[in-house]
């Protein structure tokens, strides 16, 4: 079974059982975000500066890899056009039961989020892309995506993993207590992982994950036609990671695709 296969099935199943990922926000949320109120995350803590957003209401947005009716309906309450891009259908269906539930209109795709194929070129005025393309093996190809299908002027928000996280042997870490240096960047638990915590990721339904460079994930975005506007670091917490006590483990980009000639 090939990556996205798997993961599609790891992350159905990681919906079901449940998570802080996969836990659809409150009609009492919704309602807030209707008169203005509103806050959603690209990194586990940090609000989204509103900023950020522009002009929010009838705008054009994908959500993309960001299921599990959270982001989604909070944005489509705010105002936006909003369509839900996910390679999980779970995830997805959490998106559209908030939609039915609180009288949204939400559209869900299901794809992997490096094929944007089901888009044409220039369909959305912005893209929020939460911490996801750990995910994926290769982030290359979805900037060249966003980049496709965002208008002239349209931005791209995203979350992504500081890769200094994927050095170190976590369950090592877990038991004792400081950090050691395992792995390189980029990082991959299908040809990194010791043959029996792969097979026991396996047996569990746990996604794979993939740790990019920062050449891949912001040089990524440049090289695609992006300018990055902004960016901001976060933390995570200490019973999710104990490197959070040692930086950031995540950051987000804004990413505009100018109308200027690109330079070389």
């Amino acid at each position: 079974m090939n990556t996205v296969s798997y993961n599609r099935e790891a992350w159905n199943q990681q919906s079901i059982r449940g998570s802080e990922w996969c836990t659809p926000v409150s009609s009492e949320e919704i309602e807030s975000a209707r008169k203005g109120d509103w806050k959603v995350i690209l990194t586990p803590n940090k609000a989204v500066p509103k900023a950020w957003f522009g002009d929010l209401p009838g705008k054009a947005l994908l959500c993309l890899a960001s299921g599990g009716g959270q982001q989604a309906p909070i944005l489509s309450a705010a105002g936006a056009k909003v369509t839900s891009f996910d390679n999980s259908d779970e995830q997805l269906a959490k998106d559209l039961l908030v939609a039915k539930r609180d009288g949204l209109e939400i559209t869900a795709k299901q794809g992997d989020m490096a094929d944007l194929s089901a888009f044409p070129d220039s369909s959305f005025d912005l893209i929020f892309h939460p911490v996801s393309n750990v995910f994926v093996e290769s982030v290359l190809p979805v900037w060249k995506e966003c980049f496709r299908v965002l208008k002239p002027n349209g931005r791209l928000l995203s979350g992504f993993m500081n890769p200094a996280f994927f050095l170190f042997d976590h369950d090592e870490l877990e038991n004792a207590g400081e950090p050691v240096v395992k792995y390189s960047i980029p990082y991959s638990d299908k040809s990194d992982l010791p043959p029996e915590k792969l097979e026991k990721i396996q047996r569990d339904k746990i996604a794979y994950e993939f740790g990019h460079s920062l050449q891949d994930q912001i040089g990524g975005q440049t090289a695609a036609g992006f300018v990055i506007a902004d960016l901001y670091e976060d933390d995570w917490s200490d019973e999710a990671s104990p490197l959070n006590k040692y930086f950031r483990i995540n950051m987000a980009t804004l990413a505009i695709k100018l109308e200027v000639p690109q330079v070389i």
